[in-house]
């Protein structure tokens, strides 16, 4: 559906052009002083440009420009003030991998999760770029770790959805797969009950059947994401029984199936029941990014953290 400019919009083009000038040219000092005026702090949230039409407020975030955004949210711009495709400055920001900008838009209030109308969202494109900074950052301002895609996969003929933890394996973005697990992400995302949403209909195999879902486990193994990966998954309380194996002569892929045949054979310890309990808890009442305020030892922190504890040198 084509979405026609507002009357503002038309009647106010050429000081929306301006506006938009002047963060383009990254030019603080200017845009504060006509935002100034009433004739341009009017139009402060008005889109205008070509291609993707968008605020000021959306143009310094897509580029970066961190003085002129300041600018604009001191002067009152709507931070989550979304673009014709649904996109708000953060996401920008994120899709730019720019670090501040997107500091100063939480910081602003700005909604980690997005625009419900958007298919995507800062912490799907955070995990597909890779990019463990951002993505932290969106999860401490309260991002869904959980997050779904409103546009399925389809891989290997198997029903997948593009959930965070899912992108971040197929890219190979290890560090943006610790980080959502250690802040709750489900590790038996698409089939678990651990706050994932429910998958989408699963589309019909070439016999008619409905194609069951796969967990991240699984996926993991088909596209040998590796060892690691398979671990992390294993130590966060992924049910090491709901993948099928399938066994490909790849090295990579045989070392995680040897470790995952190991751990259906061995039960857990006490100690990994036990931070898998806890952490459970913290995750149910929504405190799971609380962990290091605790009131236990460092050292049983760092073991719930899954972080190694600090050697101390003497």
């Amino acid at each position: 559906m084509l979405r026609f400019r507002t009357p503002v919009e038309e009647e106010s083009s050429r000081e929306i052009q301006q506006l938009r000038q002047a963060v383009a040219q990254d030019d603080a000092r200017l845009l504060d002083e006509m935002l100034s005026q009433e004739i341009y702090k009017r139009v402060i949230d008005c889109r205008g440009g070509w291609g993707i039409a968008g605020t000021p407020l959306r143009m310094a975030a897509s580029k970066g420009h961190l003085r002129c955004l300041q600018v604009l949210l001191a002067r009152g711009a709507r931070v989550d003030r979304v673009d014709v495709k649904a996109q708000t400055p953060l996401f920008t920001a994120v899709c730019g991998k720019y670090l501040e900008c997107v500091l100063a838009l939480l910081r602003a209030g700005a909604d980690p999760d997005g625009s419900a109308a958007n298919n995507c969202s800062p912490v799907l494109t955070a995990a597909r770029e890779g990019d463990a900074q951002i993505l932290r950052q969106l999860l401490q301002h309260g991002a869904a770790v959980n997050s779904r895609s409103r546009v399925p996969l389809w891989s290997s003929g198997a029903s997948v959805s593009g959930g965070p933890l899912y992108l971040s394996a197929v890219y190979g973005h290890l560090e943006c797969f610790r980080v959502l697990l250690a802040f709750g992400a489900d590790p038996d995302y698409n089939c678990g009950e651990g706050g994932a949403p429910p998958p989408p209909p699963a589309p019909l195999s070439s016999s008619g059947r409905a194609q069951q879902p796969k967990t991240v486990l699984e996926m993991c193994l088909r596209h040998g994401c590796g060892v690691e990966y398979v671990r992390l998954l294993i130590d966060f309380g992924a049910n090491v029984y709901l993948p099928t194996l399938i066994i490909e002569k790849t090295t990579k892929q045989n070392e995680a199936v040897e470790l995952l045949l190991q751990e259906r054979g061995t039960p857990k310890s006490l100690a990994s029941q036990c931070r898998l309990a806890v952490r459970g808890q913290l995750k149910r009442v929504g405190r799971i990014h609380c962990v290091d305020q605790l009131e236990l030892p460092r050292s049983i922190i760092h073991f719930l953290e899954h972080r190694s504890a600090p050697v101390v040198v003497q």
